[in-house]
């Protein structure tokens, strides 16, 4: 595809692809050129670099997260919503969460994340910095688990291998982690990973909500001047 008939969007959406395939490290502006029968000059052309096109990239699947009205549904119907839908989407591009460690991103996509998850605890009864503090929890579940899917699928593959052997050699000296892993390798890795979502999502929620009726810590959280923890989708 020659340089003038290409345009950002369909660079975005290819790089998007490519990324779902083969990861950050798997991008490049000649693989990415090949894909659209294109020169990777051109790619350059119109996205400047690697590092900006992943960028783009990052900020344009946030936009597939469907938001739920608070007022209408009522605040925890729509964190519950807000957070398996974040979920879903992480498992379909499970690049972002490395991508949005590495490259500050904030782009309309995640403006609109960001803003609508302000709009779902305020509905619940949270302001000023507990504001900031619920919305960045639910954020940092989302990613957690994202990070030990990750971790369950790099064991998947060291399996039968020496370094699981001696993954298992070190975990055998500590009875307690030895009995679960021993309890928990004959479960369906699947089911298992969705009953710990499920668990995690509902103890979130029930924890916010024992909070607003005063029933958690009296003891508030410190303001951090200047922190940038407060932001979903913000790792830095």
């Amino acid at each position: 595809m020659p340089r003038e008939t290409l345009n950002r969007d369909q660079i975005v959406e290819a790089a998007i692809e490519l990324l779902d395939d083969e990861g950050v490290e798997g991008l490049s502006m000649r693989r990415l050129g090949k894909r659209l029968n294109s020169a990777a000059t051109a790619m350059y052309w119109h996205v400047g670099s690697k590092e900006n096109l992943v960028v783009l990239a990052a900020d344009r699947v946030w936009g597939e997260i469907e938001l739920l009205n608070p007022v209408r549904t009522g605040w925890r119907t729509a964190a519950r919503a807000l957070v398996q839908d974040t979920y879903a989407m992480v498992q379909r591009h499970p690049w972002l969460v490395p991508a949005i460690s590495t490259y500050f991103v904030h782009g309309p996509g995640m403006a609109r994340f960001q803003n609508h998850s302000y709009a779902v605890y305020e509905a619940a009864g949270f302001k000023g910095h507990d504001l900031d503090w619920a919305v960045n929890t639910a954020f940092t579940f989302v990613a957690g688990t994202a990070l030990l899917d990750a971790t369950h699928a790099a064991a998947a593959k060291a399996k039968a291998s020496d370094p699981a052997d001696r993954a298992d050699e070190i975990a055998a000296q500590y009875p307690r982690l030895c009995e679960r892993t021993a309890v928990l390798s004959g479960a369906d890795a699947a089911e298992l990973l969705s009953q710990s979502f499920a668990f995690g999502l509902d103890t979130i929620l029930d924890g916010l909500e024992a909070r607003l009726r005063g029933e958690g810590s009296a003891a508030g959280v410190p303001s951090i001047a200047g922190t940038s923890n407060a932001v979903p989708g913000s790792l830095h």
